[in-house]
């Protein structure tokens, strides 16, 4: 797992599994086209500051596990991912126009998990210890409904 982000006002390890689908399901993604694909994908990747953790390209969608800025929006991150991508597959394999007669090679929406290093259990077991005074002079309490 990489190390923690930081800058001089924040620490952070954001990482999200994000999950990409062909419109229509379609079984393109498969040869020449699954190749170029991956290779668009990390250039974005790069100029965004992104770092692939792990992704899978299947022929009809894909399985990213992906660690951003928290300065990032997955969504703007998304919008850039199928614009991009679905602009050069098209420009460079002629025959996916053929079935994208809209020019939209990715489908409508997306899938996407918050993943970490720590789970709920372990944010509520820190909590529960920073709500007990540890003296006298502690004034912590614990917020609930």
């Amino acid at each position: 797992m990489p190390e923690q982000r930081s800058n001089g006002h924040s620490v952070s390890r954001l990482s999200v599994h994000l999950v990409l689908s062909t419109k229509y399901r379609y079984h393109v993604l498969k040869g020449d086209i699954q190749v170029r694909c991956r290779s668009i994908l990390i250039q974005i990747f790069d100029a965004e500051d992104v770092q692939l953790l792990k992704g899978v390209i299947s022929k009809d969608h894909v399985h990213m596990h992906l660690e951003y800025r928290p300065s990032q929006k997955v969504s703007d991150l998304v919008k850039k991912l199928k614009g991009r991508s679905s602009r050069k597959l098209q420009q460079e394999f002629p025959e996916l126009e053929k079935k994208y007669w809209g020019r939209h090679f990715w489908g409508i929406g997306y899938g996407f998990w918050s993943t970490g290093n720590i789970t709920d259990a372990m944010v509520n077991e820190y909590l529960e210890h920073h709500g007990r005074p540890d003296d006298g002079n502690a004034t912590n309490f614990i917020i609930e409904k």
